[in-house]
């Protein structure tokens, strides 16, 4: 629309900010004091660069009454103008601490160099942000403002670059009945208490499991029951093979090759290194982190259901190790204690936090069947379970003859037959 208008000659494009006016004071104790002196004969005059920076004093007496506590200190307000040396007075008013959190970041990269604000190499280094995630309040209002002293302090050649981040993600909120938590609603969760009750792990599990992190989660105490109930169930799990783990020798479920498995142990593997892969992709682009951790369920239920090859020497417990290995690697990022512990505990030297993350092996975790919906004019008609090697001019002829396919076909021409690969087949007739 923008290049139609501008090819026609009746508008053209623009950029625009939604920068408002801001009133950066605040009648408050905390916060940058404002340097600035009020003096009756030179009217206002700045601090020198020289008495900079202008220190808050201590022992002020915070009433919430009236104007800034500062006003209330005798030795912080009465001054001498800094230029005729007459009786003056000092701004009493402190900057909005967004002023703060809107350039703060640059200095964090050499918080100790006295000559300039920042150190320009420093941030050259560190800069831009890959990812900046906040709330969407947060997001609109500080990213907002940080931009906007990016490219002041662009101008002013502290920094080399126009935006300070590369990409945005905002996260949902936490409810409560349907609600955002407020202490007025008196329908707050507080987390010291849950984590005091639960552990922090099952909180972090049930925060992650119970909704996608850009959505907003509605706190459920049933459902931190069952994030509780799952943390104890993989540490159960562990204690109770503990020595036959101990005892068995350590072999990484990468060192293994499909020839030398049975297909007990194949599907084992195979579900391992499926948590692996999603679990590794997760971490680097997606972040579904409910999907992860019920990717992890799948694989406790997978080892719990071993159990019996294991106990009756079906499974060696070398390859039963090197699945429990990955579940708890893949369990770390969001049940830190209790995976360190499970991994110390099976004989590993510790802590997990040390430990390289291990790499999944494709031909480990690719599918030895598949499932394909097969639809008729994008309407789900069937199904097909076959080898995942097939070919897909066999997967064509499969799709055509199965049988729920044929009554929809009733004798009409088929266009074509689009085949996703590992995803759908979708015959197109007229």
């Amino acid at each position: 629309m923008t290049r139609d208008a501008e090819a026609k000659g009746f508008g053209k494009g623009t950029v625009q900010y939604r920068l408002k006016d801001w009133g950066i004071s605040r009648q408050r104790y905390w916060g940058t004091p404002i340097p600035i002196i009020y003096c009756a004969t030179c009217g206002i005059v700045p601090v020198p660069e020289k008495d900079l920076p202008v220190l808050l004093p201590s022992g002020v007496k915070l009433t919430g009454e009236g104007q800034s506590p500062l006003a209330r200190v005798p030795e912080f307000v009465n001054t001498k103008c800094p230029k005729c040396g007459g009786p003056a007075r000092r701004e009493t008013d402190t900057m909005d601490t967004f002023v703060d959190s809107s350039w703060y970041f640059y200095r964090y990269t050499d918080a100790q160099i006295a000559t300039a604000p920042v150190n320009r190499d420093a941030v050259r280094y560190w800069f831009p942000v890959d990812q900046y995630i906040g709330g969407i309040e947060h997001a609109i209002l500080h990213l907002i403002y940080m931009r906007f002293f990016t490219k002041v302090m662009r101008d002013v050649g502290l920094v080399e670059f126009d935006e300070p981040v590369l990409r945005l993600f905002t996260q949902g909120m936490v409810l409560k009945d349907g609600s955002a938590m407020s202490k007025s609603r008196g329908n707050t969760v507080d987390p010291s208490e849950t984590c005091a009750k639960y552990g922090a792990d099952t909180v972090r599990i049930y925060m992650m499991f119970a909704a996608p992190p850009e959505k907003d989660l509605d706190w459920s105490d049933a459902g931190i029951e069952g994030a509780w109930r799952f943390v104890n169930r993989v540490y159960r799990l562990a204690g109770k093979h503990e020595e036959k783990l101990r005892a068995g020798k350590p072999r990484a479920a990468q060192a293994w090759r499909l020839e030398e498995l049975n297909p007990r142990e194949r599907q084992l593997l195979r579900k391992a290194h499926q948590v692996l892969r999603h679990v590794t992709e997760d971490m680097e682009e997606r972040w579904h982190y409910n999907k992860d951790i019920a990717m992890c369920m799948e694989l406790v239920n997978e080892l719990a259901e071993a159990e019996r090859e294991l106990e009756a020497g079906k499974l060696r417990v070398e390859v039963f190790r090197a699945a429990l290995e990955l579940l708890v690697v893949a369990l770390s990022p969001f049940a830190p204690h209790v995976a360190d512990e499970i991994w110390e505990g099976m004989g590993n030297s510790g802590p997990l936090v040390r430990v390289a993350w291990p790499a999944w092996v494709a031909a480990l975790a690719a599918e030895q069947e598949i499932e394909l919906p097969v639809q008729v004019n994008g309407k789900l008609r069937g199904r097909l379970r076959l080898p995942a090697s097939t070919s897909l001019e066999e997967i064509q002829r499969l799709a055509l003859a199965e049988e729920k396919v044929q009554q929809h076909l009733n004798g009409r021409k088929v266009v074509k037959i689009i085949v996703v690969p590992g995803k759908l087949v979708n015959i197109v007739i007229m």
